[in-house]
C-alpha cells in the first residue's frame, strides 16, 4: 500500500491514489489538474520517506472534481446576566480533489487504478 501526508489549507491529510478527498477551497478551476508539492511523508512497499519538514522532489496530482459548500456550523455567543446573545452561522467552502497518482523523483509510486466519480450511481429497482 502505497501512501503520502500532505499539507494543504494548513491541514496535515493522508492521501492514496484513487480515492477523493474533501479539502479546503483551491483556485483551480473544476476537471482541472492540481500538482500538490507540500509532501511531508511517503510510504511505499515498506520504504519510508520523511522530509525534514518536505520530501525534496514529491508531488501529489489530483484532478478537481467539484467545488460546494460544507455543512452550517453554529456559533452561539452568550453572556449570563447580560442579556447579549449573538448567533451566527458558517459555511465553510470545499474543494473535491480526486487523487491521481503520487511521484517521487519523477517517478510515480502510485496511480489511479479505476475511474471513481464523485457521486454515487443511481441504482434503478424494478416496480411491483
Amino acid at each position: 500500500m502505497t501512501y503520502a501526508i500532505i499539507e494543504t489549507g494548513g491541514k496535515q491529510l493522508k492521501v492514496e491514489a484513487g480515492r477523493f478527498y474533501d479539502i479546503e477551497l483551491l483556485t483551480a478551476e473544476q476537471d482541472e489538474k492540481v500538482t500538490i508539492d507540500k509532501v511531508l511523508f511517503i510510504q511505499h512497499d515498506g520504504e519510508v520517506n520523511i522530509g525534514q519538514p518536505l520530501v525534496v522532489g514529491a508531488t501529489v496530482e489530483g484532478t478537481v472534481l467539484r467545488h460546494f459548500r460544507g455543512r452550517k456550523v453554529l456559533v452561539y455567543k452568550m453572556k449570563p446576566k447580560k442579556k447579549t446573545r449573538k448567533k451566527r452561522g458558517h459555511r465553510q467552502e470545499i474543494t473535491r480533489l480526486l487523487i491521481n497518482s503520487i511521484n517521487l523523483n519523477g517517478e510515480v509510486l502510485a496511480v489511479e487504478t479505476a475511474a471513481i466519480t464523485a457521486e454515487t450511481p443511481v441504482l434503478e429497482t424494478a416496480a411491483e
